[in-house]
């Protein structure tokens, strides 16, 4: 009989030997393969997914693998960022994906799929020769100019390529799930080759200059590299998961300082899942405290009521959210992702239930609610700000880093569902499912409509009578003393425990069946800054209104690089409904709908077009609509005076973006990469939440000018702390040189400059800005084309 590591947990068991001390494991998570899901959204959710990895070429996403390897291509790339610098990213979530979905169903296409994948893979690694597998264009070259110590690191670039380090933990975190999911031996072999030559990589590079390679956005590459060291018992790949840990983040979580404003969001992540999975093999204290600071500062200060985080990718100021609403760029569905990873990890070792509250939070309302229903498509970013709309991926034109981790979200539905530790088995979720509790041969089915009917029904089914405790979450937001349990029909007199949950102990027979019925309510989440915007949820699910299906523009994407980004016309926020009244009474404006399970009516609306009220509906089942989350609150005088304010605030915004043809925010990640940023000796920064990037040398855009008719440069900037001279060049020719005094302060400057004629009818344009000799950029923050 064959011996496989089921999961992490079992990982860190085979560690023991190696490691004397750890932090405790409190609690078991059950292997996928031990779940199945019954009919739910879950379900189909899972169903679509399944679809969507059999509906991709694995030709296409090995192409980039075959080619770097010096094979012959067996079809061509995909396109979209699969073949403009992140080739291959796809090709590492597919395989964990692929994994995960084999573990949930058992489904033999997808075993063959995930075969394939991995077989191909090795012929790659066996022609490269030294381990290394991998997508990245001209990636020997830059690799062998990093072993060299010729290290040139930007936030997300490394050597002038497209955050390598990134890219290849995809392969990285896909053989590993290959292995621990699939069960697949040939994937364990090539993860250790891979990552002894990761051990070569840095084998001649000090702390400091791998600490500067680390600034290059790298994913989670030290929680990779502890996995192998917990699968192999080796302590030097422990050893390389510690090098590849970045400082610069750590250290402040460990002395609990919150320096995560303006920071890329989805970059800072995965390094905490990194310090969580060595804090939990080596047992170190602080950096398992370390994660914690970090869970608690983003979900408890910097998350939105979807569970999500981030606008426009980034952290913004935890005292203010105002960009939160106005952006079309909301929170990332890869940044949720990972937070639920986390959630997952500190869950285990804590047996925290407000870990599996922001884990249910975070998966009916932004995980969920991240895929098309029909289509199956993923979403990157879903807006807060009322009246707009999100975007949905395409399988042959989208390869966007929120469709590989959409990939892996919808396979994995049956994770935390189950907990258990010797004699003890934990219902933290309420999703339809069967449970084989292999080591006490019991069967488990949870039944229910949940949660469009408050209650869900568990039968019991070992093979003989048996005692165990059967423990089911209190959720958070379940008032106190209103949660019924019966067993068998008899009701049980129930409180929860310290630890949350309600706990029954029995000896359970075949067919003994648990009745959990929890009453939910209607209540109001605040904006985390306490800003007047409020949204709406009735137990554990988030409300949202229908507007209207009016120009919702490239709602399904095309493969342009800025094709996950919802840019149709966007409602002013003027225009948006408020809600008046007293904010500790603002769920009494809201009425349930007769005979149709959550979905209520708001009344009460500051609005001439919403004036009869508006349809409130679970956000994770509105689609292809407009919507409004979060609703503007004021008293009836305040309501005039707000809209006032805010049409004032935007009316030169409005205009501003119906004459912009192309823009680029500067020193913001996906903006500069969708526009092929060039630079030397340039940085980044941020000043009061407004992002921007300066240089002693240089750096370039390139702006689609389609339709011929720019006219004029547009150019926003800080003009402060010291003068600088640069010039502004466009197409390799000076528009005009520029000579700051450096006396504006933090003041927001704007020019609109005449772009020459010459140019005018190219596409695209390059715009370059550079310093002159002995001075620096001015720090600019927004670059624009406009065809006024």
């Amino acid at each position: 009989m064959k011996k496989y590591f089921y999961c992490l947990i079992i990982l860190l068991l085979a560690y023991t030997a190696h490691s004397s001390a750890q932090i405790e494991q409190k609690v078991e998570v059950f292997n996928l393969e031990d779940v199945r899901l019954l009919d739910s959204s879950f379900r189909q959710a899972q169903d679509l997914d399944r679809r969507y990895m059999l509906e991709l070429d694995a030709n296409r996403l090995l192409a980039p693998f075959l080619r770097e390897a010096g094979l012959p291509q067996k079809a061509e790339s995909y396109t979209n960022w699969e073949n403009t610098g992140l080739d291959g990213h796809i090709g590492g979530h597919y395989v964990s994906a692929l994994s995960l979905m084999y573990a949930s169903t058992n489904d033999s296409q997808i075993k063959d799929r995930l075969d394939y994948m991995i077989s191909e893979l090795k012929r790659c690694q066996d022609a490269n020769g030294n381990g290394y597998i991998g997508g990245v264009p001209g990636g020997k070259v830059i690799w062998e100019e990093v072993s060299k110590g010729n290290i040139k690191a930007g936030g997300f670039d490394l050597n002038g390529k497209w955050v390598p380090l990134y890219n290849i933990h995809k392969t990285y975190a896909g053989l590993r799930d290959a292995y621990l999911y699939a069960h697949n031996e040939e994937a364990k072999e090539m993860l250790i080759k891979m990552t002894d030559w990761a051990i070569k990589l840095v084998s001649q590079l000090n702390e400091d200059q791998i600490q500067d390679m680390l600034r290059s956005e790298h994913g989670g590459l030290n929680e990779t590299f502890a996995d192998v060291a917990a699968i192999t018992g080796d302590k030097k790949y422990l050893d390389l998961a510690r090098k590849f840990s970045h400082q610069i983040i750590l250290q402040p979580l460990i002395a609990h300082e919150d320096r995560l404003t303006g920071m890329h969001a989805n970059t800072q992540i995965p390094k905490v899942l990194g310090y969580k999975r060595i804090a939990d093999i080596d047992g170190n204290k602080s950096w398992d405290d370390a994660s914690r600071f970090f869970w608690e500062t983003v979900v408890e200060n910097r998350s939105v009521a979807i569970g999500g985080n981030s606008v426009g990718e980034h952290f913004n100021p935890t005292n203010d959210f105002s960009r939160v609403i106005k952006s079309i760029e909301g929170p990332e569905t890869c940044n949720t992702y990972n937070m639920l990873r986390l959630s997952k990890m500190l869950y285990q070792t804590s047996l925290d239930k407000k870990y599996i509250d922001y884990y249910e939070k975070a998966l009916y309302n932004h995980i969920l609610s991240t895929q098309h229903p029909t289509q199956g498509g993923f979403v990157y970013f879903t807006q807060m700000r009322p009246g707009h709309y999100r975007v949905y991926s395409q399988p042959q034109t989208s390869f966007w880093c929120c469709v590989g981790s959409g990939l892996e979200n919808h396979a994995k539905y049956g994770e935390m569902i189950y907990a258990h530790t010797d004699n003890d088995l934990y219902i933290n979720l309420f999703i339809p499912s069967i449970l084989k509790w292999k080591e006490k041969n019991t069967e488990i089915t949870q039944s229910n409509n949940f949660p469009d009917e408050a209650s869900t029904s568990i039968i019991i089914n070992p093979d003989e009578a048996i005692n165990f405790n059967l423990k089911v979450r209190y959720p958070q937001w379940v008032q106190p003393n209103t949660l019924k349990v019966s067993v068998n029909g008899t009701p049980e007199a129930l409180s929860p425990g310290k630890d949350g949950y309600i706990t029954i102990s029995r000896k359970w027979n075949k067919g003994d069946k648990v009745v959990v019925e929890m009453p939910m309510h209607l209540s109001t989440e605040q904006l985390p800054d306490k800003s007047n915007y409020y949204a709406f949820s009735y137990g554990p699910v988030i409300l949202a209104a229908k507007t209207n299906a009016d120009n919702m523009d490239g709602l399904f994407a095309d493969d342009s690089r800025g094709g996950h980004i919802a840019k149709g016309p966007q409602v002013p926020l003027k225009d948006a409904p408020i809600i008046v009244g007293n904010p500790d009474q603002l769920t009494t404006q809201v009425k349930p709908v007769e005979g149709r399970p959550l979905t209520f009516k708001l009344n009460g609306l500051y609005s001439e077009k919403y004036k009869e009220g508006m349809e409130l509906i679970p956000f994770f089942r509105l689609h292809d609509s407009r919507y409004i989350i979060y609703w503007p609150q004021a008293t009836e005088a305040e309501a005039l005076n707000i809209q006032k304010h805010i049409e004032a605030e935007e009316q030169e915004r409005i205009i501003l973006d119906r004459i912009t043809i192309d823009k680029v925010v500067c020193g913001e990640q996906q903006p500069e990469s969708d526009h092929f940023i060039k630079y030397q000796e340039s940085t980044t920064g941020f000043t009061e939440d407004i992002h921007w990037r300066e240089a002693k040398g240089w750096f370039s855009y390139q702006l689609k000018n389609e339709n011929k008719i720019a006219k004029t440069l547009y150019l926003k900037y800080f003009n402060k702390d010291r003068a600088c001279e640069f010039d502004i060049i466009i197409n390799g020719q000076v528009l005009v040189s520029k000579s700051l005094d450096g006396k504006d302060g933090d003041k927001i400057i704007t020019d609109r400059l005449i772009i020459p004629s010459v140019s005018t009818g190219l596409n695209p344009l390059e715009i370059k800005i550079i310093a002159k000799a002995g001075s620096k950029t001015a720090q600019i923050a927004e670059i624009r084309i406009l065809s006024e």
